[in-house]
């Protein structure tokens, strides 16, 4: 097994992973793999994105693949405060705008 540097937000080294180990983030304080490969973005994310997700990594060029399964890969990591702000956002719009 291959094994690379890891490196924290900060850049800073974090000592020696194996390849295959997922990058981590922290989401509400709690450090959380990210998915990143093709199949593990596309399992973690909802089933009604599925299909999205496999329409824009099948149109991806090769010059675009890196920035594509980049949204992707965020998009797939649960983040429940994220989640509320857009919520908030979303209901401050719709009161904005009254009834339809």
């Amino acid at each position: 097994m291959s094994e690379v540097a890891r490196t924290d937000s900060t850049g800073a080294g974090t000592g020696v992973g194996r390849a295959e180990d997922p990058p981590r983030t922290l989401v509400a304080g709690v450090e959380v793999d990210v998915p990143n490969s093709i199949p593990a973005i596309r399992a973690a994310l909802p089933l009604k994105r599925r299909t999205e997700f496999d329409r824009a990594i099948n149109a991806a060029g090769i010059g675009e693949i890196h920035a594509v399964m980049r949204h992707w890969m965020l998009e797939a990591v649960p983040d429940p405060e994220a989640d509320a702000i857009l919520a908030r956002l979303a209901r401050d719009e719709a009161e904005r705008r009254g009834p339809a």
